[in-house]
């Protein structure tokens, strides 16, 4: 007879999905990313942020990207709120998560305005349009939570070295995009964004890892 699923088995098994979405988002989002900066005509990370991929012929594969990231965060927020509770830092730890989460979709469907001669022949605005605007307060709010996040998580998840890396993401990302926008995209801050937004994906896939592994115990009691 076919055996029927209880509600807690049913739970458990969807907040597994949902973490894992948080570590297929980054190497997703990255890996998009960077084939398109390597073969998309005119482009050079040393002057030009990852956002100007979405105008263009092709930039709704940017554009596609940022959702799908953005969509994938959000639904890994979602699971780690589920298994961390009310413990210290997993209510605000998950929601600074989810609040990154959105400013990548919305980054997606508020598209920059092309610039610094990216794409090849587009003509560059004389003033910032409402969507350009869109965009940097999108990325204003998002970046910001996400290395608080960071923070905030270092000691729900502790083991290891986890605390002072998990601090160090945050850090770096922080100083990085303060950076890029002090300078206004100058090479070393473009270069070092770059870095961080990589490094910090990268911290999302291992602390959803580190989450899912957390369930493991609870479900051979």
């Amino acid at each position: 007879m076919p055996t029927t699923m209880t509600t807690q088995t049913l739970k458990t098994l969807t907040t597994r999905r949902l973490l894992a979405a948080g570590i297929v988002a980054g190497p997703l989002y990255v890996t998009v990313a960077a084939v398109q900066a390597v073969t998309r005509t005119g482009f050079d990370i040393r002057r030009h942020a990852v956002s100007l991929l979405s105008n263009g012929e092709l930039g709704w594969i940017q554009i596609a990207n940022f959702v799908v990231a953005g969509l994938l965060t959000v639904a890994v927020a979602v699971g780690m709120r589920r298994v961390l509770g009310s413990s210290p830092g997993g209510t605000w730890g998950p929601r600074l998560i989810g609040v990154y989460g959105l400013s990548v979709v919305a980054a997606g469907v508020l598209v920059a305005d092309p610039g610094a001669g990216f794409p090849v022949g587009a003509r560059e605005v004389a003033e910032v349009t409402w969507h350009g605007i869109g965009h940097f307060m999108a990325g204003g709010l998002g970046f910001p939570a996400m290395a608080a996040a960071c923070i905030v998580l270092a000691r729900p998840l502790a083991g290891g070295v986890w605390v002072p890396y998990s601090v160090a993401t945050g850090v770096v990302f922080l100083a990085t995009f303060g950076a890029i926008a002090s300078t206004g995209g100058a090479v070393w801050a473009n270069l070092a964004f770059t870095v961080g937004v990589v490094l910090v994906w990268l911290w999302l896939a291992l602390a959803a890892t580190r989450v899912l592994r957390s369930l493991e115990p609870r479900e051979t009691r």
